[in-house]
């Protein structure tokens, strides 16, 4: 699970999407595991979050909110939003998956019939709702990015919305102290069932980045061998860079969990022969990638034969590349993505019922092999919001039908590797890729992801050249500020196939993050940072926060 840093220079939120998915699917998937104890998984943590739930819990603790929308909930008086305010507010509340979290509620959808008739002039129109009206939308909003789970157990959820509008501050107030217990509850939960052994908790490096293509630009070449790349030879220090923010998450678990990390989920299953060898050097026992970098893995490996016969005889193991002792898995990208983007038109029984069906197929397809395991690795925070019910259903049904069954059980990595550590297969190749499409193409290869790459290159040789200078503190501002630019979310952003409003937005901060890394060097900020990096324009499938493992058709 992770969301990209939407914080700006002076820290204060631009998206503030992170307590909302916390509320709705950090909550709901914690839920099933402690109504299932027989259930076990693996859940992700990249730091970046959990340094952003860390803030979130801190600003409900003290009452002074960054967070525009958590102001706006707490303002005593709603008339005291400003125009800007506002508009902003009407912007923001109703950006959301209309099909599952607005159209269910009939006062929500009225608020929004109301918006998208007045909204032609939306800047001058903003000022003609009233106070009641902006009250019932933040109520509204935040009731609708509430789990299912927490809508079930909660007597304050279900009064509000039964009572549907007519919201005052008093209403709005203890939604607000709802919200903070359940963000400042959420981290100690998830704690709670990894002590307890039922869940394993991975990390993945400090701010999300792509770290092969830190380390070397032509790793691209690999999955993609004409791909246009940066003007930029190579991302200056990389290797130190992926260095640091690896160690910066392993510290990070340390604090937040109370032990080491065994295993990384390398950032968008990002792997390649150089990277593993790092994760190795620091003691990991398992990494997972996709199943088109095993597919290219074996066919390096083995020219002749390559992924021969079919899938139960080489996907259902894990491997590990010469030289080292770490362990790789590698999903199963069509049990995978019918769970991420698929399932969400079935009804709950249907859908868990068909999965486990496939299950059992691979089952009697492996029964000759030593331990088969098969990988199930999707976005934890982005597919229940396209589901009735947020999923409840299904994955109610899928984990109750899992946990009692008489030949399928459900194991972490960390189990696997030690109960199954000798079954590992060596390969003396692995290919580079990503658990999307098996390469890169989403981060690079790209005219607009490539001139971010070389802005984001052209940022890193000021520091190499001014950071020295400044005091130890400053230095470790940079870094951290270096860091945020080095994710992987701006990259996935740009190109003219993701809708336009998102593309802009995600434009316009990254641009700001650099601007803030020129001005901690106390450096004239480049013209080249003034001009749009990409224009958006595309209907990507989920809005774009997911793609599937393989195209669709193959």
């Amino acid at each position: 699970m992770h969301q990209p840093d939407y914080r700006d220079g002076a820290g204060t939120y631009r998206f503030p999407w992170t307590y909302l998915h916390a509320c709705k699917d950090y909550t709901d998937m914690v839920a099933h595991l402690e109504a299932n104890p027989q259930a076990r998984a693996v859940f992700n943590f990249v730091p970046v979050l959990l340094e952003q739930l860390d803030d979130y819990a801190a600003q409900f603790r003290s009452g002074v909110f960054r967070d525009p929308l958590l102001q706006a909930l707490a303002a005593p008086d709603l008339k005291t939003l400003d125009s800007a305010q506002r508009h902003a507010l009407l912007q923001q509340c109703f950006r959301l998956d209309p099909e599952h979290m607005l159209t269910p509620f009939p006062a929500y959808r009225r608020l929004q019939e109301l918006w998208e008739f007045i909204r032609q002039d939306a800047a001058e129109m903003s000022d003609y709702l009233s106070v009641k009206y902006l009250a019932d939308l933040l109520v509204w909003y935040h009731l609708a990015w509430t789990g299912e789970t927490l809508r079930r157990q909660s007597p304050l959820l279900q009064r509000l919305l039964a009572k549907g509008n007519g919201f005052d501050y008093a209403d709005r107030k203890a939604l607000l102290d709802y919200l903070g217990e359940t963000i400042q509850g959420l981290l100690p939960r998830y704690r709670a069932l990894a002590e307890a052994g039922q869940i394993e908790l991975s990390s993945t490096p400090y701010q999300h980045p792509i770290a092969p293509l830190l380390l070397d630009f032509a790793s691209a070449h690999d999955g993609l061998p004409d791909a246009p790349l940066p003007v930029s030879p190579a991302y200056p220090g990389g290797a130190e860079r992926v260095q640091w923010q690896l160690q910066r998450a392993l510290a990070s678990h340390r604090e937040h969990f109370g032990r080491e990390a065994a295993g990384i989920w390398p950032a968008e299953g990002g792997i390649s022969a150089a990277f593993a060898q790092l994760l190795d050097g620091e003691g990991l026992s398992w990494a997972a990638s996709g199943e088109g970098v095993l597919g290219r893995s074996l066919a390096h490996s083995y020219p002749e034969t390559g992924a021969a016969g079919g899938r139960a005889e080489y996907l259902y193991r894990p491997y590990r590349l010469s030289g080292t002792r770490l362990q790789l898995f590698f999903r199963d990208d069509a049990l995978s993505d019918r769970i991420g983007f698929d399932y969400k038109t079935w009804s709950g029984h249907d859908a868990a019922t068909d999965f486990l069906q496939r299950l059992e197929a691979i089952w009697r397809d492996t029964q000759d092999q030593p331990a088969p395991v098969v990988s199930i690795i999707l976005d934890g925070e982005n597919a229940w919001e396209y589901y009735p019910y947020n999923g409840y259903y299904f994955l109610s049904e899928l984990y109750r039908l899992l946990s009692n069954h008489p030949h399928i059980q459900l194991c972490t990595f960390g189990d696997f590797v030690r109960e199954h550590g000798d079954v590992a297969q060596e390969i003396p190749v692995l290919a580079a890729g990503s658990w999307v499409y098996g390469n890169f193409s989403t981060w690079i290869g790209d005219p607009a992801k490539n001139r971010a790459w070389d802005l984001l290159c052209h940022a890193k040789a000021a520091v190499d050249a001014k950071i020295a200078s400044f005091a130890p503190a400053r230095q470790e501002e940079i870094r951290q500020q270096l860091a945020r630019c080095e994710g992987s979310d701006w990259f996935w952003w740009f190109g003219d196939y993701n809708p336009a409003d998102a593309v802009r937005d995600f434009d316009s901060l990254y641009r700001d993050h650099l601007r803030h890394l020129y001005a901690l060097l106390e450096l004239p900020t480049p013209a080249e940072l003034e001009e749009a990096i990409s224009q958006g324009g595309g209907n990507a499938e989920a809005g774009g926060t997911m793609r599937r493992g393989q195209a669709e058709g193959n």
